[in-house]
């Protein structure tokens, strides 16, 4: 089992910037691919960002030059940096881990999940 608990979210002004923080136990962290999605209220969740267990990273076109995810190995820690936000990013916004990166974007595949962590951008 994987535990992961977000932190972070909160009310911003468009144009501005957060960070989001994943913290994850119960295994070896370095052996799990990372995600980022995100769910606003009636839309279905969506993936924003991943980052395979060596480090590789891949992003929703929507965001891709604006956040930034990336990983701590030796914090078990797993983090969203982002910038420029947008009124259409806000959404509950969910850390998830798995072990082999493939269809990253299909939240089906992804086994552990967080609680999520609310974003709100005000226009």
């Amino acid at each position: 089992q994987v535990q992961l608990v977000e932190s972070g979210g909160g009310l911003v002004q468009a144009g501005g910037s957060l960070r989001l923080s994943c913290a994850a136990s119960g295994r070896t962290f370095s052996d799990y691919a990372m995600a980022w999605f995100r769910q606003a209220p009636g839309k279905e969740r969506e993936f924003v960002a991943a980052t395979s267990n060596s480090g590789n990273t891949y992003y929703a076109d929507s965001v891709k030059g604006r956040f930034t995810i990336s990983r701590d190995n030796a914090k078990n820690m797993v983090y969203l940096q982002m910038n420029t936000l947008k009124p259409e990013d806000t959404a509950v916004y969910y850390c998830a881990a798995r072990r082999y990166l493939t269809n990253y974007s299909d939240a089906r595949l992804w086994n552990y999940w967080g609680q999520g962590t609310q974003v709100t951008v005000s226009s």
